[in-house]
């Protein structure tokens, strides 16, 4: 009634499909684990069938699975031999952050690891990407924003007085993995109950072990309503992400190309769709003429900046700023080209920040540009 959507989300699908339901089993993409003896064909015909029934009676519900073990054609027609879900949950995306929050300092995160962790999924089977979940809102675990600025989160939110290192880091960090997963984890990407403003607290529904209290049984909207805290800054950025979307729908483009995971810089370039994305995970450096790879020739604008004063950055990212395009390598020869990509621009690239530019063009008066939006793909 509200999102004017319906849809099923299947839970525990990997405990269906195999006869070990998943149990102490590592997935390592060999089709000998998805097709043998372990394989339960009753409980993947069930599957197919009732994907054929729901498809037949409600044609435009989304259907989706919870599998963590890769299993090929999931996401696949009916019709093509496949199970017949629409989108897989991408289950290892959160369990990578909460383990990179968790267990290792800044300078060990690894950014092929994050980008691979983020890209590995079968082509042409979509994905639904998350950060966090019900395992890390619901009580049992810590968010994202509590794992990051913990107990500081109730005395150092107020914009009135300056940031913390430890709200600083938070802040920024919390914006940079929920807008990564987006961007680079799948074709739809889930949001839960707070996540987009970093609830201070978990969800505790009422229970013997808590006493039956309902302390915790409520999510705190006021927060992000309350001017003077710094809660707004997260929920702005989640807003403006998904309205990035909704002007250059980058999730839905097939065009997804990382062109590079620097490990010393600590940054990640990638392009989505004609989008061209720069994430600097590094605590202290700052890159002004960095130069990142891209697709199409022409010139370049800021598209969506983590640093903007709106979303509680320093405003260092000039978003009036001309990015022209330079030619890389030998033409016909990819080789030859700067991190495989035909063409370049320099930006300057903040820490702890990411910046999204699109392509424009001038128009015949040379006045006002046109944006360049993924239609260009098509």
């Amino acid at each position: 009634e509200e999102f004017k959507f319906d849809g099923f989300r299947y839970d525990g699908v990997t405990s269906m499909l195999y006869h070990h339901h998943g149990i102490n089993t590592a997935f390592t993409g060999n089709y000998n684990e998805y097709f043998s003896d372990q394989t339960d064909v009753d409980a993947i015909v069930y599957l197919m069938l009732a994907s054929c029934l729901i498809n037949n009676i409600l044609p435009d519900a989304t259907v989706i699975a919870e599998d963590v073990s890769g299993m090929p054609g999931l996401g696949r027609p009916v019709s093509e031999g496949g199970i017949g879900f629409d989108y897989r949950l991408a289950m290892g995306i959160p369990d990578k952050w909460i383990d990179y929050v968790k267990n290792k300092i800044d300078e060990e995160w690894s950014m092929q690891e994050i980008s691979w962790s983020l890209t590995n999924r079968r082509y042409s089977e979509k994905c639904i990407a998350y950060a966090e979940s019900h395992d890390q809102a619901i009580v049992g675990d810590k968010t994202i924003a509590f794992l990051l600025m913990d107990k500081e989160m109730y005395s150092g939110m107020s914009s009135i007085v300056d940031a913390s290192p430890t709200i600083e880091r938070g802040i920024a960090l919390h914006k940079m993995i929920h807008f990564l997963t987006m961007a680079l984890g799948g074709e739809g990407y889930l949001n839960f109950m707070g996540n987009e403003f970093g609830h201070p607290e978990w969800i505790d529904f009422p229970r013997e072990g808590n006493g039956w209290s309902y302390d915790k049984c409520r999510r705190q909207w006021d927060l992000v309503d309350t001017d003077h805290l710094r809660y707004k800054f997260m929920n702005e950025f989640d807003r403006a992400m998904n309205s990035l979307d909704e002007k250059y729908s980058f999730l839905a483009s097939t065009k997804q190309i990382v062109s590079s995971t620097n490990e010393d810089d600590k940054v990640i370039v990638f392009e989505r769709g004609n989008l061209v994305f720069v994430f600097n995970f590094h605590p202290e450096n700052t890159y002004d003429g960095y130069k990142i790879g891209c697709d199409l020739p022409g010139k370049y604008r800021v598209a969506l900046d983590s640093d903007a004063w709106e979303f509680g950055g320093h405003g260092r990212v000039g978003h009036d700023v001309d990015h022209f395009t330079s030619p890389e390598g030998i033409p016909g020869v990819p080789e030859t080209n700067f991190n495989n990509r035909p063409n370049s621009f320099k930006v300057l690239a903040p820490p702890r920040a990411c910046v999204v530019y699109y392509r424009v063009e001038e128009n015949l008066e040379g006045n006002d540009d046109l944006e360049l939006s993924s239609i260009d793909e098509a």
